[in-house]
């Protein structure tokens, strides 16, 4: 079954923030945020904005009736500043004008003295200086000290990975409407309604049941809207609150850019220690995360981290230490794989390394480590394992053996071209971390046509999950899509929602939906049993009919709940879901964090231009682990986005503050995201076949971030490459491996000279 969006998105039907119509006496706002990134406030001059024709009021920290507080897991981040700010871009005051031009010139004709204070923007000083979010972390097993003993080979390094913009098509934005008895109606570009209700509550001081928020559709969210939509639909709501008017508010571009978080950057140490027979007998990392201003996500991101620092392989002896470093950039948050991608870097690089040493090829390192059936994680979880199987088969059928001597024939008869190939295994949990937000809700109606509408907490972003919200409800009552409409996320129809978010959209929701359905299902048996006089127990509808076992009767489905209805039948259902097993105790770091796995492998192949640093990546071959996938069409597309995503943030998208805290990437012309000529030339994805069981809808295996980790691999075909032009160049473990970075390492700097010489020679 195709996309059920495919059709609106592609007329401009589809309703995004932007497309809903404006009503009277509709205002607009524009945020002011700080010009420094950290400083205390001696004096916030708005009275030449103030002044302005077409300014009707301008907010600031003491207009809040409530608290002045967003922050979700950490109460440390203020809606509006107060004495001082914390980043470059914190809002400090927000301007409500006649029109959104207006608005924005008067942000322009705003002054602040701001006193200045030292800005950090490393995560290392951070820590030196005691600049922690949260307490440090970690997560062990076996005995590392005892470890280190056993090896045979032992070696260290540090890995870096710089953040990554989120880019969604849609910026940030929200418009806020009064409704009568106090109550404002939200629309939010959010991930998480709840969260923008919740707020919201405590920022204007009254209770959720005032606040409707609703959500047709994102324009793109990749974690970007999970926590950081909050402040802009809170900005619209505290105007509304005071004016009584509706105000909108969509960010600029730029705006977005700088005043936003990203993926959290990270600075990292490893160590790993392996046997003779190159099994890894120790492992320990010592992780850095640039948190930014304020908590945000960070800390969660930071466990994720910690879960997923083995990634695909058994280490029987691990110690893996995590700081939340606080510095002067917007507060880092979500992106998509929230902290796995950071951590399996860190232990890529070390099995770099460690190859590089002994040379041999880093997947003889990676194949022999891969997890087995029974193998247990840092954390305490057993794994359930495809990761050997997903090895395995796409060294057969993409013919492993025949294309290394390509590339090794290739790079013998070229001398300013060479080709580099990389294997990335993965292997991510999916579920919330934190075990109480692994919780769903759906409401179905059957209205008494026959047709049947159905609310989940689920937020559709491009990821298709209203298509598979729609097949669950279709499958089990076994009827055509026409018959079921799938409506808005609204706080109203469904409350206390998680965010759409951590790849457990899809099977929270989906499953709350099987739930309702197949409730409704069995309240509708003893109707037929009345109306057929034979017992139901195997009742089915097909084609508009009822069946009992493989036997059609003349009950059509419209009859059936008309009869219902008449015989006072109720024909809504509220169902409710919570995984089972799911748990885990941060006191000791230890439990069942995780529904299941999902597993797979990627091999990327890359040519690098020797002269100009400037790479092509041939092909990217996956043999992903689906379970039984729902709708291969949205899978697939999962897949091949997931993919070029992390492509990108491992080669590309560079992320550059200066060191007082200025966004410098701040447009889309310092700040480069894959476009189609970037693209990997093919892209090959092969289903696994696996029988085993999983808690996911229908056996259908979550495919929002699992697919990001593939791009690793980019980074480590490139490197491979260098290497094979130059075996002695010092290629750092820093990503991303942007062409600049490319070429200083094909060169190094007490050889530039030369080396070009003769490169132009042979040219």
């Amino acid at each position: 079954m195709q996309n059920i969006d495919s059709i609106t998105h592609v007329r401009g039907e589809s309703i995004y923030l932007d497309d809903i119509p404006l009503q009277q006496e509709t205002l607009f706002g524009a945020a002011f945020g700080s010009p420094i990134a950290h400083g205390k406030i001696i004096h916030l001059d708005i009275s030449a904005a103030e002044k302005m024709a077409g300014v009707v009021r301008i907010f600031t920290y003491k207009d809040i009736p409530g608290d002045n507080q967003i922050g979700g897991i950490v109460p440390d981040e203020p809606l509006l500043a107060e004495d001082e700010v914390h980043f470059n871009g914190m809002p400090v005051a927000f301007v409500v004008a006649e029109t959104n031009e207006i608005a924005q010139a008067a942000v322009k004709s705003i002054t602040i003295d701001i006193e200045p204070l030292p800005v950090i923007t490393d995560p290392r000083e951070a820590k030196e200086k005691g600049k922690l979010i949260i307490p440090p972390r970690t997560f062990s097993l076996g005995n590392i000290d005892k470890a280190w003993k056993k090896c045979t080979h032992i070696f260290e390094g540090i890995a870096e990975t710089n953040g990554q913009e989120h880019l969604y098509i849609e910026t940030q934005g929200a418009y806020t409407i009064p409704q009568e008895n106090d109550c404002i109606k939200v629309y939010s570009s959010t991930q998480g309604p709840t969260a923008v209700q919740r707020h919201m509550a405590a920022v204007l001081k009254i209770p959720m049941h005032r606040l409707e928020v609703d959500v047709t559709r994102l324009g793109g969210g990749f974690g970007g809207k999970e926590d950081q939509a909050t402040a802009w639909a809170i900005l619209c709501a505290l105007a509304t609150y005071h004016l009584k008017k509706p105000v909108k508010y969509c960010l600029h571009r730029m705006e977005d850019m700088r005043m936003t978080g990203k993926r959290n950057p990270y600075s990292s140490d490893f160590k790993i220690g392996l046997d003779k027979n190159l099994k890894i007998i120790a492992y320990e990392a010592t992780f850095y995360q640039n948190a930014g201003a304020a908590a945000d996500l960070s800390p969660a991101v930071l466990e994720r981290t910690l879960f997923h620092c083995t990634n695909s392989y058994f280490v029987p002896n691990v110690k893996a230490t995590a700081y939340c470093c606080k510095t002067n950039l917007p507060p880092n948050t979500a992106f998509r794989g929230f902290g796995g991608p950071q951590g399996m870097f860190v232990i890529e690089a070390a099995i770099a390394k460690a190859a590089e040493a002994l040379g041999i090829d880093a997947s003889e390192i990676q194949k022999k480590n891969l997890l087995k059936d029974g193998d247990e994680f840092p954390y305490g979880q057993k794994a359930e394992s495809e990761a050997k199987n997903c090895w395995e088969e796409a060294e057969d059928i993409y013919e492993i053996k025949k294309l290394r001597k390509q590339v090794k024939k290739f790079n013998e008869e070229n001398h300013l071209h060479k080709k580099g190939i990389s294997f990335m295994p993965i292997c991510f949990g999916i579920s919330f971390t934190k075990t109480f937000m692994n919780q769903a809700r759906a409401l179905v109606h059957i209205y008494t046509d026959g047709s049947i509408s159905v609310s989940t907490g689920a937020v559709e972003m491009g990821q298709g999950v209203n298509t598979k919200m729609a097949q669950v409800a279709a499958t089990i009552f076994s009827l055509p899509l026409s018959k079921i409409k799938i409506h808005t996320t609204n706080t109203f129809r469904i409350a206390n929602t998680s965010p759409s978010a951590a790849s457990a959209t899809a099977d929270l929701n989906g499953k709350a939906v099987q739930m309702a359905c197949i409730n409704l299902m069995e309240r509708l048996k003893p109707v037929a049993e009345k109306v057929l006089k034979q017992p139901c127990d195997k009742m089915r509808i097909e084609e508009g009919l009822v069946h009992i076992g493989n036997k059609k009767t003349e009950l059509t489905w419209g009859n059936l709940i008309a009869t219902a209805y008449m015989s006072r039948v109720n024909l809504s259902e509220h169902a409710h879901y919570a995984p089972p097993q799911v748990h885990f105790d941060p006191t000791i770091e230890k439990g069942h964090p995780f529904a299941y796995h999902v597993y797979g492998t990627a091999i990327t192949v890359v040519t690098v231009d020797c002269l100009r640093g400037i790479y092509t990546f041939d092909a990217v071959k996956v043999v992903h682990d689906f379970g039984t996938t729902m709708n291969p069409v949205v899978d697939l597309g999962q897949i091949e986005g997931g993919i070029v995503q992390g492509m990108g943030w491992m080669t590309m998208e560079e992320i550059i503050y200066d060191k007082e805290g200025r966004l410098r990437s701040n447009a889309l012309s310092t700040y480069k995201v894959p476009d189609i000529y970037s693209v990997p030339e093919e892209i090959k994805v092969h289903f696994l076949k696996t029988k085993k069981d999983n808690l996911a809808i229908f056996r259908s295996k979550a495919v929002g971030e699992p697919p990001l980790m593939y791009g690793i691999g980019a980074f480590f075909a490139v490197r491979n490459a260098i290497k094979a032009f130059h075996p002695s160049a010092d290629v750092k473990f820093s990503a991303p491996i942007t062409p600049e970075k490319v070429l200083m390492s094909l060169y190094p700097k007490k050889e530039r000279s030369q080396t070009i010489k003769e490169a132009y020679h042979i040219l």
